[in-house]
């Protein structure tokens, strides 16, 4: 959508509403919606609208524009067929703010009929009860949205989302929406490792119970849920169960199949795995999480001469992304090309400003071509680094692994497993670090407690 105010500053406020009708319109299991990613690719573009169709491989593209003025919005719509850039239908609206909720799902469902799509009585259901919301709330949630996508990815970044969502929570308590994007910044700040899981992952499962209390139907809301299942309860059945109503009931919604495809990934269920990148594909090919996931299925197998091929695909598409990096580095390292690993894992350390899981695999490259010092002195400045702000303990304990202090490497495994650091689970079968630990009875007795067959 265009934004006709000419206000750089509202340009969130653009982009937030484009985002938003593509949520409605993707829970209408019908039709094919393109993510938003791969949309926002052609955002100022010069290429024709049959050129995109083209690309995108679509039938229809919905145009239109937003101007904003006080707490009054005007839309306007229309439906082009990708063809022949034939005008099928159009339409302006003008509402208060507090209706835009409602106004997006009016949206999606004119444009569902348009194109002769029948929805089922859940889908008018759903759409039907989209509720009135408070200006300024919804202004706020927009802002949290725009600067969790956009931003710096940094603790800052995430810290300004959490405030604005915050204040929309304050503003209007029952913006479900807003509970969601609170629950995911705290999960993605543990996955980052910035912060200690116990208390974040509280605060997230606090806010996505109340974003399903208020609405049970938000798909965002239960894969959120099916993350914190699997990477902090544990709990791999019930993690699977709500990724996959997180899909139903929201079909074209591509973050959900993400979360899946690395769940399947970890799994070790290959075929399942690359099966929901392929329908990702469909859906989204602008993203570089896919090629991310892609290379995860083979570090999870353990196949380190097709972890190598995928990533070297990886990097060329996005040479800027840091996990195209470190799965190279790791099938490098998995090969015994330590030699090779070590740039990579370098690389990754530049790229990712320093994630303590690129950073440990340094180590563990440095060990392997017997730098056995350059790997020490990464370990001694992740233990400072502890003292003053959150070190994931399971990367420390890989560190010790390689440099063969057991003691050491268990006693930190321990810290993890009692933190329920979400790096156990995930690393606990395939990682590489800590082969040296395989055969001591003390891993067997953790892979038992945490719920992983050997």
């Amino acid at each position: 959508m265009e934004n006709l105010s000419h206000d750089p500053e509202q340009e969130y406020f653009v982009d937030g509403m484009t985002d938003e009708l593509t949520t409605d319109l993707s829970k209408i299991g019908a039709l094919r919606v393109i993510s938003r990613t791969s949309a926002m690719h052609y955002k100022g573009t010069n290429k024709t609208l049959p050129e995109i169709a083209r690309e995108l491989k679509v039938d229809g593209v919905v145009e239109g524009s937003v101007m904003r003025s006080g707490n009054r919005v005007r839309i306007t719509a229309q439906l082009i067929h990708a063809d022949t850039d034939e005008h099928i239908w159009g339409e302006t609206y003008e509402r208060d703010m507090g209706d835009v909720l409602r106004l997006q799902a009016e949206v999606a469902q004119t444009i569902a009929q348009q194109v002769r799509v029948q929805l089922t009585p859940q889908q008018k259901a759903r759409l039907n009860s989209a509720p009135s919301v408070d200006p300024a709330a919804y202004d706020a949630f927009l802002q949290g949205r725009s600067s969790f996508v956009w931003g710096s990815n940094s603790v800052e970044g995430f810290g300004a989302a959490q405030s604005f969502f915050r204040q929309a929570i304050q503003k209007d308590p029952n913006l479900a929406l807003a509970y969601v994007g609170l629950a995911d910044s705290y999960v993605y700040m543990v996955s980052q490792r910035w912060v200690a899981p116990q208390e974040a992952y509280a605060k997230a499962r606090e806010a996505v119970q109340k974003a399903l209390a208020l609405d049970q139907t938000l798909g965002e809301a239960h894969s959120s849920l099916g993350w914190m299942s699997w990477r902090y309860d544990w709990n791999w059945p019930v993690a699977e169960k709500e990724f996959r109503l997180a899909l139903e009931l929201n079909p074209n919604y591509v973050a959900g199949q993400e979360q899946l495809a690395w769940f399947l990934a970890w799994s070790g269920r290959r075929d399942e795995a690359l099966a929901e990148l392929a329908s990702m594909a469909r859906l989204d090919f602008a993203s570089s999480t896919r090629t991310a996931v892609e290379s995860g299925v083979y570090y999870h197998q353990r196949d380190y001469k097709t972890l190598v091929e995928v990533s070297r695909k990886f990097i060329t598409v996005n040479p800027d992304a840091w996990p195209g990096r470190y799965f190279l580095a790791v099938g490098y390292d998995g090969l015994g090309r330590g030699s090779d690993a070590v740039p990579e894992y370098q690389k990754a350390v530049e790229l990712s400003h320093g994630d303590t899981d690129t950073v440990a695999g340094l180590a563990h490259g440095y060990i392997s071509i017997g730098k056995r010092a350059e790997a020490e002195k990464i370990l001694h400045n992740l233990l400072e680094q502890s003292q003053k702000s959150y070190v994931s303990p399971y990367m420390i304990a890989t560190i010790y692994a390689g440099l063969g202090d057991k003691e050491k490497a268990f006693s930190f495994l321990e810290k993890a497993y009692q933190e329920r650091s979400p790096d156990v689970p995930y690393f606990l079968k395939a990682d590489l670090r800590l082969d040296p630990l395989r055969s001591d009875p003390r891993f067997q007795d953790l892979m038992h407690r945490v719920g992983l067959s050997n």
